[in-house]
Formats: structure tokens, sequence, C-alpha cells
């Protein structure tokens, strides 16, 4: 955990950094005049999202140093693929991100921020996918909130940098914006390769552990969610049968309530709170207090979540904030009523994240059809990005209406689809239950095999949704 946490932290604070780049001087140097500087945030998701999937995908065929023609991989050569794929991914992310330091026209920011989203696609599914091969269904939301609370310390962290950085401008004759990329990106390639050498394979090479360490903890996974194990080798109809189910889709329309928001937020709070009428470093300092509160309520609720076995309760919590923070923010009390309602955003939809992505990996059964869904629902998602990247406008400054009202619609949407999966999750269940009890009233055994209960994933009669 510490060093995939500390991967993230970089990888965030890098995604991040441009927002503070644009108050150092990126759109006067560069001249984005107009929508420029939102068609570059834009390029960054595009290929993002395109390239989130097919780099889940792309494991199956690539061992740890070389490529594989082998059709089927096991659960621990996958893993071992993941502790190559991920810094690899983190080192080529990071090498862009310090080039675009370098960059002196529009043209060129545009190229980089492409190449940066192909690059950086696949870290947060793999990562995620990861911890779902090392822990149970109710011990995975902390592990994700640890992991993805790095963002929300990197939030933190970017507003201090970017403070204590911009004072270089002028050195060897860059801009201070030059300076935050280059020398968070350096940052980051010295972390990738020590990633190399850091990160762990799956538990039953992992030397730090016993090796009856090693086998608990591969037991506990192993039949986490079904009596019979889950499915571990890879087939085709793993990755169909994560394209057609109904989960996967719900759970991407309710993941579309906070990706946007979330995504808005992180690109647009130093330009938010420098409307408000602070200056360039204050607004820079500002930026810190929200991302603080947000990382303490993000490990509140995953810890609260996990040990209830509940993931809802949590993303509503979430949503309700994100609602109260846009509304007060599109409204006309004072600025500093306004900068309030900025914690109540990033702390709803930073805490909300967590829970969205662990739940359907709660409920997904079967390790390949689980990395694909996931992957689809993250990599899906993500589009949100890129509208979030073009709704909050310059000439809508300083109480940018327009950028607000679309966030407070996305958020909406989260209203109505969390019921729905809700609903749908308490029926089936019930149903399940209902068979269940049904079978044992009338003396009559399970009439399938354990290949086929294993096949069976999360449609088999002994699983069972977490709400």
């Amino acid at each position: 955990m510490p060093i995939l946490s500390l991967m993230y932290l970089l990888a965030y604070l890098d995604r991040g950094n441009i927002g503070n780049a644009k108050l150092d001087g990126l759109v006067t140097q560069l001249d984005l005049t107009g929508n420029k500087y939102n068609i570059a945030l834009t390029m960054f998701f595009i290929p993002y999202c395109l390239f989130e999937t097919p780099s889940n995908l792309a494991l199956k065929v690539f061992r740890p140093s070389r490529r594989a023609s082998m059709p089927l991989l096991s659960t621990a050569r996958l893993t071992r693929c993941y502790t190559r794929w991920l810094p690899g991914m983190m080192l080529s992310q990071s090498t862009v991100r310090a080039l675009m330091g370098l960059v002196k026209t529009y043209p060129q920011l545009v190229g980089v921020r492409a190449c940066l989203g192909i690059a950086e696609a696949g870290l947060f599914p793999g990562v995620v996918y990861y911890l779902t091969l090392w822990y149970p269904r109710y011990m995975l939301q902390y592990r994700i909130g640890l992991f993805f609370g790095a963002a929300t310390v990197a939030g933190a962290f970017s507003g201090l940098l970017a403070f204590a950085i911009g004072h270089m401008g002028g050195i060897s004759g860059l801009e201070g914006w030059s300076w935050i990329f280059l020398l968070e990106g350096l940052l980051t390639i010295v972390v990738a390769i020590i990633a190399f050498f850091l990160m762990i394979d799956f538990p039953d090479t992992a030397k730090f552990l016993t090796p009856e360490e090693r086998a608990f903890i591969i037991w506990r996974k192993k039949y986490d969610n079904s009596s019979v194990g889950e499915e571990e080798r890879f087939a085709v109809r793993h990755i169909w049968a994560a394209f057609t189910d109904w989960k996967v889709w719900l759970h991407i329309l309710l993941h579309f309530s906070i990706v946007p928001p979330l995504t808005g937020i992180t690109l647009f709070l130093p330009t938010i709170i420098n409307s408000f009428g602070y200056s360039t470093a204050i607004s820079q300092l500002l930026t810190v207090p929200p991302y603080v509160a947000a990382t303490i309520l993000l490990f509140i609720f995953a810890h609260y979540s996990d040990k209830l076995k509940m993931r809802f309760p949590f993303i509503l919590a979430g949503l309700s904030m994100s609602l109260i923070g846009f509304s007060l923010n599109i409204s006309t009390v004072s600025n500093g009523v306004k900068y309030f309602g900025t914690f109540f955003i990033v702390m709803g939809n930073y805490a909300a994240v967590p829970g969205a992505i662990s739940w359907l990996g709660n409920n997904l059964s079967g390790q390949y059809k689980r990395g694909v869904g996931m992957a689809l629902h993250i990599g899906i998602a993500n589009f949100g990005s890129a509208i979030a990247s073009n709704i909050y406008r310059s000439q809508d400054s300083p109480r940018f209406i327009l950028g607000h009202a679309l966030e407070l619609m996305f958020v909406g949407t989260g209203f109505i689809f969390l019921p729905i999966l809700v609903y749908r999750y308490k029926r089936i269940n019930a149903q399940r239950d209902a068979i269940e009890r049904l079978a044992l009233e009338r003396g009559e055994r399970v009439q399938y095999s354990d290949q086929e209960l294993r096949e069976l994933g999360d449609c088999a009669p002994d699983f069972r949704y977490t709400l």
C-alpha cells in the first residue's frame, strides 16, 4: 500500500498541476485565448478513457520481461505483469509530464497532453484491480481509500508546491509554470524507478510473508464471495460477460454523477478561488484546506463502509455534500460562503469515489470479468472528465453559472441511479434467499457442481450482492 499510495499521489499531483500552472503564466505565455485551455485539458481525457480498458486487457499477453503468446494466464503471472506494468506506465507518464514544462506553443501543449492521456490510462484501473486480488470484499474500500486518498493529499500539496515553485519563475529563462511541470515530473520519475523494485507480486511470492500467512491470504481471498472459490483462468467469455452485465452499465451511469464534478473541481478550484478576488499566491494556498478536510472524510467513510459492509449510504452522503457545495457556488451568496461551499464539493466527491469503485468490484465475481468490468466502469465514466474540462469557461468568470449548473445536473443523475441499483440488488438477494430457504425446507441438495458455481460467478445462487 505505501508504494501504491505514493505512486498515485505523485501521478494525481502531476495530473492536477495544470490548474496551478494556469495561474502561474501558462495561459499568458502560450497565448491560450478563448477555449484553448479547455481543449488542452480535453485532449488528455479522450485518449485516457479510450486506452483504460485495452490497458487492462493487454496484461494477458505481457509477461514480466517480454511478450507472451500463451492464451491463458494464472493469477500469479497476471499479478507479476502488474508489478512491472504499473511502474512502467508511471515512468512513461512522468517523463511526458516533465517534458510538458518545455513546450513553447499551444499545438505542442495539446500534443503532449494527448500523449499523457495514453501513458496514464491504465494506472488507476490497474491498481484498483490489483488490490482486488489481495483483499476480500469488506477490506477493499479502506485500501482503495488509502490509495485514492493520495489524490486528495496531492490536491493539498499541489497548492503548496505551486506556491513555492512559482517563485522560481525567471530561473534559466523558464516561467514558474514550466518549473511546476519539470520538478514535479522529475520527482515522479524517481519514484517510478524505485517502484520497479518495491512492488510485490501475488501473496504466493511475497517474501515478507511467512508460508502460513501466504496460504491464509490466498485462502481468504479465494473463498471470500463463494464457498467454492472464483474463476481464475482467462476465457473470452469473461470479457463478453463484463460487456453485457447490467451492473457494469448502471454503475457507469452512477459514476457519471461523481467523475465530472470531481474533475471540474480538481482542475478549476484554483481558478474558482481566484475569481473570489484573491491574488494568485493566496488562491494557491486556499486550495489546501478543502483537500485536507476531504482526506479525513474519505478515510472515515472508507473505514465505516467496510465495517458496516455497505456502500450506498456513503455514496449518497457524498452526492448530498456535492449538491450543497455546488448550490452555494451557483447562488449569489458572499464569496466567503462560496469558499465554504468548495469544502463540500471537494469532500463529497473525493470521499464518494472509493465507495463507487469498490461497490462494483464487490459485486463482480471472476477475476477477469472483474478486471474488464472495472476498467469499463472507470474508463467510460471518465469521459465525463472531458466534458468537465470544457464547462468552466473564462468568459463565465467570476460566477461560472454554466459550469456549476452542469455539475449540479451530473450530481442529480446520481440520485436517480443510486436507488435503482440498491433496489435491484436487494430484490435479487431476496430472491436467492427465498430459493435457498425453500430448498432447505424441501431437503433438496445443490444441483450445481463446484466448477459450474465458479463459472456462474456473481450469478451463482450462493452469491449475495453488497449494498
